[in-house]
């Protein structure tokens, strides 16, 4: 699960307010953190900012 690759307490926050992530945020995730550029087009309201926010504040990353 690549909450699992984020800090604790992001993970733990994102599991009690927003629940399971989505398969666009796992696999932009999942790109994010391999270095690579990302470019996410999802339907307003998909969890976007999500998907890119929260490996910007992650202290693993």
């Amino acid at each position: 699960m690549p909450l699992s690759r984020f800090h604790p307490l992001i993970a733990d926050w994102f599991r009690s307010s927003v629940g399971v992530p989505i398969d666009m945020q796992v696999r932009a995730w999942l790109a994010i953190q391999s270095g690579g550029d990302v470019l996410i087009a999802a339907p307003t309201g998909s969890g976007k900012t999500f998907a890119a926010f929260l490996s910007c504040i992650d202290p693993h990353n």
